[in-house]
């Protein structure tokens, strides 16, 4: 079985979400030993949606440029930044920021979306978010590597003569491909430092990692899965029981979503992850 690392979900949405609660739950996860912290992404949610479970959320970028100020080891993910939502050579510039002011701590995780009502609101074709999200990755390491940048991108329509972007990043910074679908997988292999799952089931973890692996076998490929799990509301021994069945299934990253309403009650389930993630070996520190 291989050595796997933890991270945790920040209150960026939802009741318990604020700018206060974000730094404290921060603060705490580094002093805990935490590999990093995560933040979500949804600009717009329609009138009536089963999910997300709430509308009450803070942009990610804006978030970790937040947390980065408080902290100085954790790592500082997303999970999953809709990519083909944005301006891609924009997002270059933010994360290329986050990350040189953090001292290279930022982790791109990134997909193409579902939600088609919140690509309306955007002015953004939905049926192009494929195409668009296989761009923008070109145009993400690009920006963040090329200097100066010459390129056409005919998707986005963006031509680039002689194009200067600084800061750029003095490492790579990873990026881990979100999705379920087979289109999702075979981008993670084609172009992702990794493969970031959500909710999914053991089993069906152990198909898509199987699916990965045929082609991308290294190690430093990392297998990433956020779960509901809860430190305070879920029992212990079912934590660890199917922490242990999805380190046999493959994976090698998680990120618990602590479900509390309250600051108190999600510092109070980071604590409890922690000690549970200790409790199984799980490598804390990035």
């Amino acid at each position: 079985m291989s050595e796997s690392r933890a991270g945790i979900h920040l209150p960026q949405a939802g009741p318990a979400a604020s700018g206060e609660a974000m730094r404290r739950a921060a603060v705490l996860a580094e002093q805990l030993g935490f590999a990093d912290v995560w933040v979500s992404d949804h600009l717009v949610v329609p009138t009536g949606a089963k999910y997300p479970p709430s509308v009450y959320i803070f942009e990610p970028l804006a978030a970790l440029a937040w947390v980065a100020a408080v902290t100085s080891r954790v790592g500082l993910g997303t999970t999953v930044l809709v990519l083909p939502m944005r301006n891609p050579l924009v997002v270059a510039k933010m994360i290329a920021s986050i990350d040189v002011m953090s001292g290279g701590r930022f982790i791109l995780g990134t997909a193409a979306g579902w939600l088609e009502k919140e690509f309306d609101a955007l002015g953004v074709p939905f049926a192009e978010r494929g195409a668009r999200t296989d761009e923008a990755l070109e145009i993400l390491r690009r920006v963040w590597t090329e200097d100066p940048i010459d390129a056409e991108f005919p998707v986005h329509g963006a031509r680039f003569v002689g194009i200067r972007a600084k800061p750029q990043p003095a490492r790579r910074i990873p990026i881990w491909i979100g999705g379920h679908a087979d289109v999702a997988l075979d981008r993670a292999v084609r172009t992702g430092d990794g493969w970031h799952g959500a909710f999914l089931t053991p089993e069906e973890t152990a198909k898509r990692v199987d699916r990965l692996r045929t082609s991308r076998p290294e190690p430093a490929f990392t297998i990433s899965m956020r779960t509901r799990w809860d430190g305070v509301a879920d029992p212990p021994d079912q934590i660890l029981r199917e922490l242990d069945q999805y380190r046999t299934a493959g994976v090698t990253h998680f990120v618990p979503e602590p479900r509390q309403r309250t600051l108190d009650g999600t510092l109070r389930s980071i604590e409890a992850l922690a000690a549970l993630f200790e409790r199984a070996g799980v490598a804390m520190t990035r």
